[in-house]
């Protein structure tokens, strides 16, 4: 079809690859160029004009998929590391620059890079620079829609203080597509905190397999229960099928940004037959706490006997609980496929009371989940590694809430809290703030929380999840009595 064509099948009308960042940072090198040589001698196609500007917007798109390090989200097949500092980045960046508009802050991150591309673009931005014109560049929360004509999902990304929050519900990502429809990753500004496993690969380094991809990106990379999303009875979404997936898109429910409250929520109705699972995922920020709390709320419709598994994969190391693990002495894989074959249960334990809290430690940091607890769930601690002969695979910690029922709500908190200074040997504010996690009110349209905290204060947060209407009146039954809003959702403090 030619470059014009390529330009309107690849992206987003909002600059998204959706193959991923990773992707897209390899391809913005050769469509960029042949751009630069039509504007050099074809200037009447006004080819960096074309769809609104769309090859400058992909580089920002780009920018915005990176973490406080400058590294991409590792989102479909990634390998981690991959950054800014690539060097189609750094040609792609300083012609951003160049042909769309001399944004200052785009300056900032061609200072960070270090270098410039020889040639005009790379001559204006380094005399910007000299000329002290360069300003920080402003990450924000974002949605980046995915499809040709932006109808076919999205990638929800959050961003306050330091803490960056990002969903995947975007289209599968053909051949290089992971089936993790609403899995979630999170940073704060020392790196990953809850990650995505990424591809399992070693690029040029003949050591594993030549330095491709390695057998173990389809057995254990790809399938849903190497991500933190939903895993329904054992069986990766779409039944691991390329073609199944990539026909359908994650559905974008809704999205808001506001001073105190940053919000995305996203429906997957496709991932498996008969099931309809809704992740609302917000990041509010709270006086009493040190830093922002993530609020999650997973709801899924379903048959009676549904079993469902809840991977969350953290960094660092296991600090505690409140709950009582038994370990296992000698290990057995989980499975013997999609994925499972590849996971250790370290410990187990049959989940008690109303809350399961477990606090993680790492780069100096506390990290906390709160998650509610229904009768008969249960909760494993996991380790990447089985059945991976050539130690291809990182031996990476992770954890799976389970539960068998139907129509259910897993609602969960993060909290980042604390530190730890190694000379001085001294921990601050190293237990978590959340005292209790309640769910208030579950049906097929509504979900309500109530987060209870150490201090004596109590929050309340209820979303709709069939009226996004921002103008409808709602009213459900809590277990505090009555609640009326307008609006897709209310968060209040009940003190």
């Amino acid at each position: 079809g030619g470059f014009i064509a390529q330009m309107d099948h690849s992206f987003s009308p909002d600059g998204y690859y959706t193959e991923g960042p990773y992707y897209q940072r390899y391809a913005m090198y050769p469509f960029l160029i042949f751009a630069q040589g039509l504007a050099n001698k074809k200037p009447d196609l006004e080819i960096l004009d074309y769809r609104d500007g769309l090859l400058i917007k992909a580089v920002y798109t780009l920018i915005n998929q990176t973490n406080t390090q400058g590294e991409f989200f590792p989102i479909n097949d990634s390998q981690k590391g991959m950054s800014l500092q690539s060097r189609e980045l750094v040609m792609a960046v300083s012609m951003a620059y160049h042909y769309g508009g001399n944004d200052p802050q785009l300056l900032s991150i061609i200072e960070d890079q270090g270098r410039v591309p020889l040639n005009d673009s790379g001559l204006t931005a380094a005399k910007a620079i000299a000329e002290g014109k360069s300003e920080p560049y402003v990450y924000k929360s974002i949605e980046i829609t995915d499809g040709p004509k932006g109808d076919e999902g999205a990638i929800g990304i959050l961003r306050a203080d330091d803490l960056t929050v990002v969903m995947k519900y975007a289209k599968h990502g053909m051949g290089h597509g992971h089936f993790d429809r609403l899995g979630f990753l999170m940073y704060d500004e020392t790196g990953e905190v809850i990650q995505d496993y990424g591809a399992a690969r070693w690029v040029n380094v003949e050591h594993k397999d030549g330095g491709g991809y390695l057998k173990e990106n389809h057995s254990w990379s790809k399938e849903t229960v190497a991500h933190n999303t939903l895993v329904v009875n054992k069986d990766s979404h779409f039944d691991h099928e390329v073609k199944a997936a990539d026909k359908v898109a994650g559905t974008p429910y809704y999205f808001t940004s506001t001073d105190k409250l940053q919000l995305t929520s996203a429906k997957e109705l496709n991932a498996y037959d008969g099931v309809e699972m809704h992740r609302t995922m917000a990041v509010v920020e709270i006086d009493e706490i040190e830093n922002p709390l993530v609020i999650d709320l997973f709801s899924v419709q379903a048959a009676a006997g549904t079993r469902y598994d809840l991977p969350l994969y953290y960094q660092g190391h296991f600090m505690s609980s409140n709950q009582e693990f038994e370990n296992n002495n000698i290990l057995s894989p989980m499975g013997e496929n999609d994925g499972y074959q590849h996971l250790w249960a370290e410990a187990q334990t049959k989940l008690m009371g109303e809350n399961y809290q477990m606090t993680w430690f790492n780069n100096k940091k506390f990290y906390t989940v709160t998650s509610t607890v229904e009768s008969g769930d249960e909760m494993f601690l996991t380790r990447i590694g089985a059945n991976d002969p050539n130690f291809n695979l990182r031996r990476d910690p992770g954890m799976i809430h389970r539960r068998t029922g139907g129509n259910t709500v897993f609602a969960s908190l993060y909290e980042v809290h604390g530190s730890y200074n190694y000379a001085s040997e001294r921990p601050l504010n190293l237990f978590t703030s959340v005292e209790n996690l309640k769910i208030l009110h579950q049906s097929a349209d509504y979900v309500a929380v109530q987060i209870v905290l150490k201090s004596g204060e109590s929050y309340q947060f209820a979303f709709s999840l069939n009226d996004k209407d921002k103008s409808s009146q709602h009213t459900i039954k809590t277990a505090l009595g009555s609640l009326e809003w307008q609006g897709v959702y209310n968060f209040q403090n009940l003190n």
